[in-house]
């Protein structure tokens, strides 16, 4: 048990908890909150942060709570915000309604915030306290962290293989390798994605559109369908501008970014972005794509919290030799495709000591498939 409390803040606290997870798809790029609040040992009210824009979580809850906030104590995930944004300051909402202690799992690592939040309630005379079930609250909100402590999106990278490491036969023939009920996990990743990130090879041989499809989720009808309202956006790596004008996923829901290392006034990338696509120009080493800098804008200019990228051989073992990768998230089905199809990554190593060693986080069946959580993070080892 933490130092300074009780049994009972355990208990609220994942409550809060719990409630943080309402947002899971759905509170891009804000961080996914939960509040309870509690008097005399009885909830009086609880609430989540939902979208964007739409009150936090301790509005929510003090709405619920009424009068009998006053006296209360409040359990937050996340410390209360101190700054006019979208909507007021949640700091100056608590000490209006009187509460009398407030408890966060964590500070915010918004700069914005950082503790101003707790100096505001201690203020006005509230007691506060922090550090409560704090790494169940980062876990909540790994992507918002990465983004404010880093200065980068939390980065997965989702492969789908056969038993003997492979992830198309030799002619790019890849669909369906793992079942349905792997492929439904893949579009909750997604759904929780504030952008997915692929290879022009990819969108070419797959015809892939990188969607939310709310009839694969496998959620509840109303939560699916708030899922889905909301695409991540769609990033492809195409340093040639080889993606036509007349692909598909020029014209689905959502927005659809090119990064290439041609430049922006190219007559192919003109023409891109007439289709209403953005088309960044970002050039590397080799004529490729900056992928290190693609990452970084991405946080920067598009308050990317989470990216998900799902790529090829080449693309993959990129991201893998750049460190841009946090969380490597492999679906394994319980089949052979053969010593001539296409490998995982593609990553030359010649000796055993430049192998790359990860840490397996989580292990679970899926349907026949099984789905391998790792951990690429050298230094968490």
């Amino acid at each position: 048990m933490s130092a300074g409390f009780t049994a009972d803040d355990h208990r609220w606290m994942a409550r809060a908890l719990q409630l943080a997870q309402q947002g899971l798809f759905t509170t891009d790029p804000n961080p996914r909150v939960g509040c309870v609040i509690v008097n005399a040992d009885e909830c009086v009210g609880e609430g989540a942060h939902l979208k964007a824009g739409e009150p936090h979580a301790e509005v929510h809850a003090l709405r619920a709570a009424g009068e009998r906030a006053r006296g209360a104590t409040a359990y937050v995930t996340l410390e209360p915000c101190s700054h006019q944004g979208k909507t007021p300051p949640c700091a100056n909402a608590l000490v209006e309604a009187g509460v009398a202690r407030v408890v966060c799992a964590m500070q915010d690592p918004n700069p914005l915030v950082a503790g101003r939040g707790l100096a505001r309630l201690e203020a006005a005379g509230i007691l506060t306290a922090h550090g409560l079930l704090e790494a169940q609250a980062r876990a909540v909100n790994p992507g918002f962290i990465s983004r404010m402590e880093l200065g980068r999106p939390y980065t997965r990278l989702k492969l789908a293989s056969s038993l003997d490491g492979r992830t198309a036969m030799q002619s790019g023939e890849s669909q369906w390798i793992t079942g349905a009920a792997a492929r439904s996990d893949v579009q909750r990743l997604r759904a929780r994605s504030s952008a997915v990130l692929t290879g022009v090879d990819t969108v070419l041989i797959d015809n892939a559109s990188l969607t939310v499809r709310e009839s694969q989720l496998g959620l509840p009808a109303e939560e699916a369908r708030r899922a889905a309202e909301r695409q991540p956006l769609r990033v492809v790596v195409d340093s040639r501008l080889r993606l036509p004008v007349s692909a598909p996923m020029l014209s689905l829901p959502g927005s659809t970014l090119i990064a290439t290392s041609r430049a922006e006034h190219d007559p192919a990338a003109i023409a891109l972005s007439a289709t209403g696509a953005q088309v960044l120009s970002l050039p590397g080493a080799d004529q490729r794509v900056d992928l290190a800098a693609l990452v970084s804008w991405l946080a920067r200019h598009a308050e990317c919290n989470e990216l998900l990228i799902e790529c090829g051989a080449t693309l993959a073992g990129s991201a893998l030799r750049l460190g841009l990768v946090d969380e490597l998230v492999l679906y394994m089905a319980p089949t052979l495709l053969g010593s001539s199809a296409r490998p995982l990554f593609n990553l030359p190593l010649e000796e055993m000591a430049q192998q790359y060693r990860l840490q397996l986080t989580d292990t679970r069946q899926l349907g026949d498939d099984l789905r391998l959580t790792l951990s690429c993070r050298q230094e968490e080892h």
